[in-house]
């Protein structure tokens, strides 16, 4: 038998996957994009820091934006498995692996990207070690590993469903008994991901020397924990669709149906409109208490094109009540506007992660300050591109060989 026939037994039972060489030279583009980010890493752990855009004023930059994009994106997974296995809405069971990966890939990457922007990765575990139990990113730090372990937890009986790992009995007993116990993880996994999240968005908040991100709050939790939480539940299932639909179109095949994809599109859609509603009274808020009591106007938070209001109503105008439309009226029912929407969902908590990571630095707060410009260099981009590549290849050996879609074979039979 030859090697071609040999790893054909290791795809999942009675489906179709392209050529080897093919697959290999998709691999092959990735891994190039991979080693230049490995490589640009390797030189910000050898030099530094110093070697990137950022300095003493940008701790944050573009870095940290990708890590809370992706960590806000990845919360499909959480938010899915929560409604699944906790509320009970079967019909997910077609697409929570697909959720799982996912959010294991945007949490990962997140925690490397996190060991690059700490500037001396070996005491990187000072965090643990010795935590400032006054600063809300001590329990970020905490619950983000405690919720990736919980990722890997989710993602093992997948690999052990793998045709080929699934008939040694041992094995596949292990995968059944973790199934048994998935929705205990998937509550531990909800309660940490919450937190988090809400504790990112907090953090800016209360940080009362930087205007535009500063809010008031709810007790001792300012606004913004809970708009992050909202936004990241919301953007979650519409990354899971796009990713869905992406690969769909990669491969020729249909991976789940239509319903599925439009059933996690309108949970998007749903909390988005929750979402917007508490943005607009947080924004009205913001412009109308925030402000004037910290001496401001509105038009001094923006500057220039970089930090221009082409980005707030961008935010607030395109991403919010647009896809709202498309993915809670029938027009979700036309492929276009659900992707469209979704796409302008996710966009939006970019742009919200850019904005209060980036432009809320640059902001002069002293009267003899001035607006500052971050540009991120070639270290950053590189090494940013380095975890897409990584999610790349670990989602297309994750389509190849494993089980992700039970109804691939139903719906591709001819």
């Amino acid at each position: 038998m030859s090697f071609i026939e040999m790893e054909k037994n290791w795809y999942p039972e009675g489906v179709a996957r392209c050529g080897l060489g093919k697959f290999m030279g998709w691999l092959g583009i990735w891994a190039f994009v991979g080693l230049l980010g490995l490589i640009s890493m390797l030189w910000v752990f050898y030099r530094g820091i110093g070697v990137t855009g950022l300095d003493n004023y940008f701790g944050f930059g573009l870095w940290i934006t990708f890590d809370l994009a992706v960590i806000a994106l990845g919360a499909g997974a959480f938010f899915t498995g929560l409604i699944r296995y906790i509320i009970g809405v079967d019909e997910l069971k077609n697409i929570i692996n697909l959720t799982v990966i996912k959010g294991f890939l945007c949490y990962s990457g997140a925690m490397l990207i996190l060991s690059l922007d700490v500037g001396q990765p070996v005491r990187a575990w000072f965090g643990y070690w010795h935590p400032n139990v006054h600063s809300m990113l001590t329990e970020v730090i905490f619950c983000i590993t405690c919720y990736l372990l919980v990722l890997i937890i989710e993602y093992i009986p997948l690999i052990l469903e793998q045709k080929q790992l699934n008939k040694i009995p041992f094995l596949h007993n292990l995968a059944h008994q973790m199934h048994v116990v998935m929705p205990l993880f998937a509550g531990i996994g909800a309660f940490l991901s919450t937190f988090h999240q809400g504790s990112l968005g907090g953090m800016y908040g209360v940080m009362f020397a930087r205007p535009y991100a500063f809010r008031e709050g709810f007790f001792i939790w300012p606004w913004t924990f809970f708009l992050f939480v909202l936004s990241a539940i919301s953007s979650g299932p519409c990354l899971t669709v796009l990713i869905c639909g992406f690969m769909e179109k990669l491969s020729g095949r249909k991976l789940t149906t239509y319903r599925i994809k439009s059933l996690m599109s309108k949970i998007g859609g749903t909390m988005l409109l929750i979402y917007m509603v508490f943005k607009y009274l947080d924004t009205w808020a913001w412009i109308n208490g925030v402000l004037p009591k910290a001496g401001l106007t509105f038009d001094q938070m923006f500057y220039g094109l970089v930090y221009g209001k082409w980005l707030f109503f961008t935010e607030i105008v395109l991403c919010l009540p647009v896809p709202v439309i498309f993915l809670l009226t029938p027009l979700r029912k036309k492929p276009a506007f659900m992707y469209a929407g979704a796409i302008l969902a996710c966009l939006g908590v970019i742009i919200n992660r850019y904005v209060f990571t980036v432009q809320a630095l640059a902001q002069p707060v002293l009267p003899f300050t001035k607006w500052e410009i971050y540009t991120p260099n070639w270290a950053e981009w590189l090494t940013s591109g380095m975890v897409i590549a990584y999610g790349f290849i670990v989602m297309s050996l994750s389509y190849r060989y494993l089980p992700i879609f039970p109804q691939e074979v139903g719906l591709n039979k001819k």
